[in-house]
This record gives C-alpha cells, sequence and structure tokens, in this order.
C-alpha cells in the first residue's frame, strides 16, 4: 500500500513537482528507505476543497498515516522512522543541529538589499562551521552514514545554490571544498535526483515575490 503524500506544485505549473524544501525532506527520507508513495500535487495558488477540509491550515508536506493525515516535516519524518526503521536515517542528538542556521541565513542575504549588513558573512559563518564540521566528521554529518540530518540540509543547500546564484550571482566559496563534495554527494544520490523540483526556474520563481518583496 503505498503512502499518500501532499507536496508543493510548481509554481505556474500546477501538474509539476514544485520547489518545497521541506517537502523534498520528506520525500527523500521516503526514497532512503524505499517506501512506496503516491504523490498528491498541491497548487498553493488555488488549493483543492478536499485538500483544506483534511488540513484547514493548507501547508505541506502533509502525509496519510493510518487513515489520519498529519503535516509538520519535523513530525513526519519522526513518523516515517518509527513505521520504517530500516534502514535506519537517526541522527544522534548531538548532532541534529548541525547547519541548521543556514537556511534562515540564507533567506536574511538573499532578502538583503544593504550588501555591508552583516547578512553575507553571518551566511558565510555557518558554512564556514559545517566545513569544520565535515572536516573532522564527513563524509556526511554524522561519518559514512547518510542520516536525517543530511536530507535535511539537502533541499535547502540546492535552494541556496540555485536562488544566490540567479538572484545575486554569488556561489559557496571554493576554499570549503568539504562543502562542495558534500553537496556533490547529496545531489548525486538516486532518490535526490527522484525528489528535486522539476526544473530550476520552478526554484527561481518561489523565491522571486520574497526577493522582489523585501
Amino acid at each position: 500500500m503505498a503512502i499518500e503524500i501532499c507536496v508543493k506544485a510548481a509554481t505556474g505549473a500546477p501538474d509539476e513537482l514544485g520547489d518545497c524544501p521541506f517537502c523534498q525532506r520528506v520525500t527523500l527520507t521516503l526514497e532512503e528507505k524505499k517506501v512506496p508513495y503516491k504523490t498528491h500535487l498541491i497548487n498553493l495558488d488555488s488549493k483543492p476543497k478536499w485538500f483544506l477540509e483534511v488540513n484547514p491550515d493548507g501547508k505541506v508536506p502533509l502525509i496519510k498515516f493510518d487513515d489520519k493525515w498529519v503535516p509538520d516535516s519535523d513530525v513526519i519524518v519522526g513518523l516515517i522512522e518509527e513505521k520504517f526503521p530500516e534502514p535506519s536515517l537517526v541522527t544522534p542528538p548531538e548532532l541534529a543541529s548541525v547547519g541548521s542556521k543556514i537556511f534562515p541565513k540564507f533567506v536574511g542575504f538573499l532578502k538583503s538589499k544593504d550588501e555591508n549588513d552583516g547578512t553575507e558573512q553571518a551566511l558565510l559563518d555557518e558554512l564556514n562551521a559545517l566545513e569544520e564540521h565535515l572536516k573532522n566528521n564527513g563524509p556526511y554529518v554524522n561519518g559514512e552514514k547518510i542520516s536525517a540530518v543530511d536530507l535535511s540540509l539537502a533541499p535547502k543547500l540546492n535552494h541556496l545554490e540555485v536562488a544566490l546564484g540567479h538572484f545575486k550571482k554569488w556561489t559557496i566559496p571554493g576554499s570549503l571544498t568539504h562543502v562542495h563534495n558534500y553537496i556533490k554527494s547529496l545531489f548525486s544520490r538516486e532518490s535526490f535526483e527522484k525528489t528535486k523540483p522539476a526544473k530550476e526556474e520552478y526554484m527561481i520563481a518561489g523565491w522571486a515575490p520574497k526577493v522582489n518583496n523585501a
């Protein structure tokens, strides 16, 4: 029995997979565990009636377990781990927050209109911290084995590269070799190829209003 999951459809292309990193985190987890699932693409600009009936908040991802719809990627990933413990993707608690500030710092820098406001340095500080961690503990956050924290970071790092490359012509410094190798390793996994947004332009379209209205 395939598990049902609601994810974001692409902005302007409701029949294609969209750019939500929290949705991809969940589908990555299902792929890595080889759990069969069926995807419902939700057009967030015109949410279907049935979706709002089961989920009045209207947020994605949303997954169905035991005839009950469950929101929130943190909760969903925990439930998947509980119900499908093999292969284990548990990240040791002391490593669970590695890289967790990269996404908010990226968003701050992306929306920034003042190049001297410290947002670029704040992001670089977080990327440098990830570089140090991977240098000492890599190739993944928890060593040789991929775990939940990597599956949370992978979609966010993809957004960072695409959005900053497009809107700011900015790239992660070449000196952060462990971060670059980490990204390459994550993006080349079959699970990532299967779950990434259908096109990079959908990611750019997703960020454009947030950048332009900042």
